[in-house]
């Protein structure tokens, strides 16, 4: 009886280390095989950047050190380990790659860098700052995008060169001379062209178009500040808009397009809120040239989130 049970004890315990083996050696071949998936040398290639190889993680990232910058924040002086790198980090996702990444970046550099994104078939899901009382000024774009490998890494290798060849104030920020107070921008052509009714107050031009959400189960909207508004300044021939789209997740990308494609600049893509749903995400812009030109510009990414 004891040689039996002890028999059925040492076959129990046989069972048990054979699946724990077999399930180890499971997780390394998928691990592996996750990171067999990324070519490596081909993703340095192509986006001219020099990258680690997480193994565990089967992740691959490639970073660019804003060696560049003379940057300080509140007197500091920063150096790339303290939070000035550019990275992008690629993950096999079935048969295809996922790219994200974050994007160091001068003022100037926020446009043609953006524009190098998106023409190239990356997302821009976040734009803001790391940091407060830096000068010069240093704002952080991040990406994202899936698909083919050796488009991605092409796409951000486009993206680090952007950033190279804009460096050192060769970017581009829209400007211009505008006194408010002397606005003369013609208020109901403004309302035809984008189909709301705005007010005029000093001399600036401004309307508010609200969207809702919900919040700890209750209903919020324009009111609460969950709303979309332009406010236009200047003359018919030269005027300056700024702004907020509030826009649920899926618009972004659209509304991100639509502005570009009007050459309104993009200031600011963050959240106001949280545990929101559905989520809404607000967007800040700058444009500058004719009124009407700006007007239809706001139109086409009021149109592309279905406003």
């Amino acid at each position: 009886m004891v040689d039996a049970m002890a028999t059925r004890e040492l076959s129990w315990r046989a069972r048990l280390t054979l699946a724990g083996i077999t399930t180890l050696i499971g997780t390394v071949a998928a691990t592996a095989a996750c990171a067999g998936a990324l070519d490596a040398a081909k993703i340095e290639q192509l986006t001219g950047a020099k990258g680690t190889l997480d193994e565990k993680a089967g992740v691959f990232k490639v970073s660019v050190p804003r060696s560049d910058l003379a940057v300080t924040v509140a007197g500091v002086k920063m150096s790339p380990p303290l939070g000035l790198t550019s990275w992008a980090a690629f993950e096999p996702a079935g048969d295809q790659t996922m790219v994200m990444g974050d994007m160091v970046l001068q003022e100037d550099q926020v446009v043609p860098v953006m524009d190098a994104a998106l023409n190239n078939g990356l997302e821009v899901t976040a734009l803001h700052n790391h940091f407060v009382s830096d000068s010069p000024k240093v704002m952080f774009m991040h990406i994202a995008a899936t698909g083919d490998q050796q488009v991605l890494a092409s796409a951000v290798g486009k993206v680090f060169a952007t950033i190279q060849q804009t460096s050192g104030g060769r970017g581009r920020v829209p400007s211009a001379t505008i006194d408010p107070a002397a606005g003369t921008v013609d208020a109901a052509a403004i309302d035809g062209i984008l189909g709301v009714k705005g007010t005029m107050s000093g001399g600036v031009y401004k309307a508010v178009v609200g969207r809702t959400t919900k919040m700890h189960g209750r209903e919020v909207g324009s009111t609460m500040g969950v709303n979309t508004w332009f406010a236009f300044a200047g003359s018919d021939q030269q005027a300056v808009v700024d702004g907020d789209f509030a826009m649920y997740e899926q618009e972004l990308q659209p509304v991100l397009k639509a502005l570009r494609k009007a050459d309104i600049a993009v200031v600011a893509i963050h959240n106001h809120m949280t545990m929101e749903e559905p989520r809404v995400h607000f967007l800040h812009f700058w444009g500058v040239g004719p009124a009407r030109s700006l007007a239809s510009g706001i139109k086409s990414a009021l149109d592309a989130q279905g406003k």
